[in-house]
């Protein structure tokens, strides 16, 4: 259940997808799993005992795709209630600020992390659990296609020392009960509202030993199936060279932005697309990977402008600013009108990182708020641009 507070740790909305995106997300969460290890590796990791969820930080929200037997079993949810939801639902009075900054800064840094917590089951009742949070890398691009968490119940008694009870989660308050006999008594600890009781609890070693077995249970599975299908993962970051890769906290952050855009890499041969907005996919029909390391030409066809392209490669040239109307067709061959915007986007440093293409269905000209094309581009820029520059100073996505 720990790894539920993936979507609020990055600052995403409590319940599921917007309606504008549900059935496209709810499809993409159904196929997260078989569309990269196939049917058969959903099938092996359903006979799995173990009580862990997968994550895919590349949807929005960071929603479950996957939540074992053992994990519905202990926290008394349906599958059905799980997932494509974040973690708010998850969470309760007794829930630690310290162990969710623990959550947050492992997935911004797309490292592991062990840590308890304390959740809530669907009837209320709390549980305390070790989170072992583990990210799944594509071998060949480095980037993290998945989060495995595996939950294991703490039967641990609660610490305390002396005449003073240990809070070792305590993020801001100290309390001590002073019993008969002289002694401290944390049995009668009210925690109810505390926020910090998980820090009572030490997981033993059987337990942590327990964790990390089921973590390595859960990818020795994912790795066979995505050897036998040609696309391997692993455990660690494997690609020690320069790739398409972009971190799990941006992807997050940019999957905020609701308008149709990509992200280019101009460091790369012949600036492949790194990153596509669901709304790109929605407009365009391409599925994300059939969009990710091409270059944004594919929508060109027999009838577009020749020299709107050649406005565009000269503007990308001088890392200029360009607004063109060129015609671009969809996956099944229809054809529409983009408004098309590109601007370069800087890293903190000044140094060009990406160029940012935002598309406008010229048939859309308004929105509800009144808002022009061009206006609503710019916004999408401006969005773009501050998700990158946070990123790369290291500030990281708000988890308010």
């Amino acid at each position: 259940m720990g790894l539920l507070f993936v979507a609020r740790i990055v600052g995403m909305s409590s319940s599921v997808p917007p309606a504008s995106a549900g059935a496209e997300v709810e499809e993409e969460v159904a196929r997260s799993v078989e569309k990269r290890y196939s049917s058969w590796a959903v099938e092996a990791l359903r006979e799995l005992p173990d009580s862990f969820l997968i994550t895919d930080p590349s949807l929005p929200g960071h929603p479950i795709v996957f939540a074992s037997a053992g994990f519905l079993a202990m926290s008394g949810y349906a599958a059905g209630d799980v997932l494509g939801r974040n973690a708010k639902v998850f969470q309760g009075p007794g829930t630690c600020r310290r162990a969710v900054s623990a959550v947050r800064e492992a997935i911004r840094s797309e490292a592991p992390v062990e840590v308890a917590m304390l959740n809530y089951r669907r009837d209320g009742s709390p549980v305390r659990i070790l989170l072992r949070l583990c990210p799944v890398f594509g071998r060949d691009d480095g980037q993290v296609k998945h989060f495995v968490g595996a939950q294991v119940l703490i039967a641990g008694r609660r610490r305390w020392s002396g005449k003073a009870a240990v809070l070792a989660g305590s993020c801001r308050r100290e309390m001590c009960l002073k019993s008969s006999n002289g002694g401290f008594d944390l049995d009668h600890v009210d925690f109810d509202n505390r926020g910090e009781s998980e820090g009572l609890i030490e997981a033993s070693e059987l337990e942590k030993e327990r964790a990390a077995a089921t973590v390595n249970n859960v990818l020795s599975t994912l790795t066979h199936y995505s050897e036998v299908i040609g696309k391997p993962i692993c455990g660690q970051r494997c690609s020690s060279i320069r790739n398409m890769a972009l971190s799990s906290a941006l992807r997050i952050s940019l999957g905020r932005i609701k308008q149709s855009f990509v992200l280019t890499d101009p460091s790369l041969p012949d600036m492949p697309i790194v990153y596509a907005s669901d709304a790109f996919t929605s407009l365009t029909g391409y599925h994300r990977d059939e969009v990710l390391g091409r270059n944004c030409r594919f929508l060109c066809g027999t009838d577009t402008d020749v020299e709107a392209s050649c406005q565009i490669h000269t503007c990308i040239q001088a890392s200029k600013n360009c607004s063109v109307r060129i015609l671009n067709y969809r996956k099944d061959g229809s054809s529409f009108w983009n408004l098309l915007h590109i601007s370069p986007v800087r890293n903190a440093t000044g140094k060009i990182a990406f160029f940012v293409g935002v598309q406008m269905d010229e048939s859309s000209n308004y929105d509800e708020q009144g808002l022009s094309p061009h206006l609503r581009q710019l916004g999408a820029v401006g969005a773009v641009k501050v998700a990158i520059r946070s990123l790369s100073t290291g500030a990281g996505p708000s988890s308010s």
